[in-house]
């Protein structure tokens, strides 16, 4: 009667050489382990291997112990476990395995071995020091070691002690204080969120390239900047002339007036990119040609829908088209509602959209064209 004490090791780091099979083979297979990654919990599995074994011969069983190994957390290691299991079991006939695994990845592989021999325990190891506060102190005292994470957790926490009582001496107020501290912990989280750092730690390489290079866009990304500003300081007017109203009348006087001046920004911005690809000669991505469009759609959808609301609300009156003459057609005057407003808007929008996704086309369709004439 023999007995399988198989190792299951998914990621196997020497899956090549799997199965290892025999206490010799699996004590140096320990050994090599160990020494590259003495933390490896893979080191305890296999002693263990050895250990249930030692166990069962001690109790007059023949048993074999065995590793096997796929290499990658993949259905493709899996297979390879499968292929190797059934070279076991062709080799040593067994009547009974007992499956050793020390993760619940391993475990989900269990029933690879009982679809071919008869599965009599499962022993999962886990290591004793993972539960002590011996091992809390180790991982402390790794994450003291590490000078990024202490540059990103210990340094806004030690601003926040510091600012909290800052704050309550001079606002004295613990809501005020406490909200204060929120917000700034919520940028910081948006920062390192969005990475925006790392863009401002590249941001003066790409300035200088764009400098030495020429390009358009450098030029135009500072008049993208200096007409969101514009943008933000009329809304800002804007939203003082109207008085006391409601906050939601409020950020749509903001959005009307300053819309303009930001779609004027992002048309400078997108126009500034599309040139810097005309003059690549390199072909213009379809994305830079409708970036353009996209951002007037947008503006005028935003403009339409703000100048909605602010009519409903009572701070604007009702638009009125004067009598125009045309020459061919004499437009009597009129007044448009406010839905008949947005409408236009959002027609004129949806337009302008259509006319880019059109340019768009084209152009990549041109640049096909002359890609196949090359």
């Amino acid at each position: 009667m023999t007995t399988l004490v198989v190792c299951i090791d998914r990621d196997s780091p020497v899956a090549d050489e799997c199965p290892v099979v025999g206490t010799a083979a699996v004590e140096q297979l320990i050994a090599e382990t160990g020494v590259v990654d003495p933390e490896d919990s893979r080191v305890n599995c296999l002693l263990e291997g050895l250990r249930v074994t030692d166990d069962l011969q001690q109790d007059g069983t023949d048993a074999v112990v065995a590793v096997v190994g796929g290499g990658t957390d993949s259905v493709g290691a899996d297979r390879q476990i499968a292929r190797q299991t059934d070279d076991l079991i062709e080799e040593y006939d067994p009547d009974s395995a007992v499956v050793v695994v020390d993760s619940a990845e391993d475990e989900r592989l269990v029933p690879i071995i009982e679809s071919r021999v008869r599965v009599d325990a499962v022993d999962r190891v886990v290591v004793r020091q993972a539960r002590d506060i011996e091992s809390t102190y180790y991982l402390l005292k790794q994450f003291l070691g590490d000078e990024e994470l202490r540059k990103t957790v210990l340094v806004p926490i030690g601003i926040v002690m510091l600012a909290f009582p800052m704050l309550l001496v001079v606002v004295e107020s613990t809501t005020m204080a406490v909200g204060a501290i929120a917000a700034a912990l919520g940028v910081f989280l948006i920062y390192k969120g969005l990475g925006i750092d790392d863009y401002l730690s590249r941001l003066p390489t790409q300035i200088r390239e764009g400098l030495y290079s020429g390009q358009v866009s450098l030029v135009t990304y500072v008049v993208a900047g200096g007409l969101s500003l514009v943008g933000l300081f009329a809304g800002a007017l804007g939203v003082g002339a109207v008085g006391e109203t409601s906050p939601f009348l409020l950020a749509n006087m903001f959005l009307f007036d300053s819309v303009p001046w930001l779609t004027a920004a992002a048309l400078a911005a997108s126009v500034g990119r599309l040139l810097d690809e005309l003059l690549e000669q390199e072909g213009i991505r379809s994305a830079y040609v409708n970036l353009p469009f996209g951002a007037v759609a947008v503006g005028l959808v935003v403009r339409g829908f703000s100048a909605y609301f602010l009519e409903r609300g009572g701070v604007f009156d009702p638009f009125v088209v004067t009598q125009t003459d045309l020459g061919i057609v004499e437009i009597q005057q009129f007044t448009m509602e406010s839905g008949q407003r947005l409408a236009v808007f959002i027609l004129a929008g949806i337009l302008i959209s259509l006319i880019g996704v059109r340019v768009a086309a084209y152009v990549s369709q041109t640049d096909i064209e002359r890609d196949v004439a090359d």
